[in-house]
């Protein structure tokens, strides 16, 4: 074996180095094409379908393929459904639905009423719901039967009757109707509330004027009520002041009087106040404080000069 003359690197760099040619990338087959754009369209056409769905809490969701329902529901969670189907979607959670209704009273007045239902779907009863009504159950059978149940009980009772402590009454008729009506459909009322009342003005006048009339004729009976106890104390007090007088006179005799009048007698003619005492001509007379000037006692003219012994003296003695 030879061996191959050294070359030096300077040599090198004046010779031609070939460089590696690049690959050329090779044109895709039609078959080739035919798959990646079958793959593209399925793929879009998955992205459309939705194959994926979440139904929130506290509801139901019915699928619709083209027509045909599934007797199953979908419950709440995220689900796997048939591409291209229609997913409904009912809540399970109790609604409120508030109208204002104006409703005749059996007087033929017509009075403006706030009703508030509360109602729920009941879950068995989802798929044939929709079968029979649809999505807007509310406004195609819910809503009208409240409005003629409503105004059909109202009609039967009076106008006090929707602002009085019977309203709880008329209420409870309101659910029971309702609850008749609607069991078949799957929808349950749970309240019938009725929230305001706005009676006509004539009729809110009269009722006005009627309070005021109970409230005067109460304080009347309170007055008269009053006025008889007043009577009653009174009655008694003469009644006792006439048991004392009875009581009194019968303790009370002449001797006694008399005895009285003399003690009276003797502290009158002590008194340094008194000025004559002028004791009665009879036997058991009462004294007399006269002051100045003549007075009569017993047809007899007193002077102011005259003495207990000359006043007291009878008209005959010398």
């Amino acid at each position: 074996m030879k061996a191959q003359p050294y070359q030096c690197i300077e040599d090198l760099t004046g010779k031609d180095i070939k460089k590696p040619a690049p690959n050329k990338e090779l044109p895709l087959s039609p078959r080739q094409i035919a798959i990646l754009i079958f793959s593209v369209l399925l793929l879009i056409a998955i992205l459309i379908g939705q194959p994926i769905v979440s139904i929130p809490a506290g509801h139901l969701a019915v699928v619709d393929f083209f027509g045909y329902v599934p007797k199953n529901t979908i419950s709440a969670g995220l689900h796997v459904k048939t591409l291209y189907s229609t997913i409904h979607s009912f809540s399970l959670k109790t609604q409120l639905m508030e109208l204002t209704l104006n409703v005749p009273t059996n007087e033929g007045l017509i009075v403006e009423l706030d009703v508030s239902i509360l109602h729920r779907i009941h879950p068995n009863m989802v798929r044939d719901l929709y079968l029979t009504v649809g999505n807007n159950y509310k406004e195609v059978v819910l809503l009208p039967e409240v409005t003629s149940t409503v105004r059909s009980l109202t009609a039967s009772v009076s106008s006090k009757t929707l602002y009085s402590a019977s309203r709880d009454e008329l209420s409870t008729n309101i659910k029971d109707h309702l609850n008749g009506k609607l069991a078949v459909r799957g929808i349950e009322i749970e309240q019938a509330l009725l929230r305001k009342v706005v009676l006509p003005k004539l009729v809110t006048t009269a009722i006005e004027q009627k309070l005021m009339a109970e409230q005067d004729s109460q304080r009347m009976e309170f007055v008269l009520m009053k006025e008889r106890q007043e009577a009653e104390r009174k009655r008694i007090e003469a009644q006792g002041i006439s048991d004392f007088q009875s009581i009194v006179s019968q303790g009370i005799s002449d001797a006694l009087l008399e005895w009285k009048g003399i003690e009276a007698t003797e502290r009158l003619a002590n008194s340094a106040n008194a000025k004559i005492v002028v004791v009665g001509n009879s036997k058991n007379g009462l004294p007399l404080i006269l002051g100045e000037g003549s007075h009569t006692l017993s047809g007899k003219t007193a002077t102011p000069g005259e003495t207990k012994a000359e006043a007291g003296k009878p008209e005959g003695a010398a």
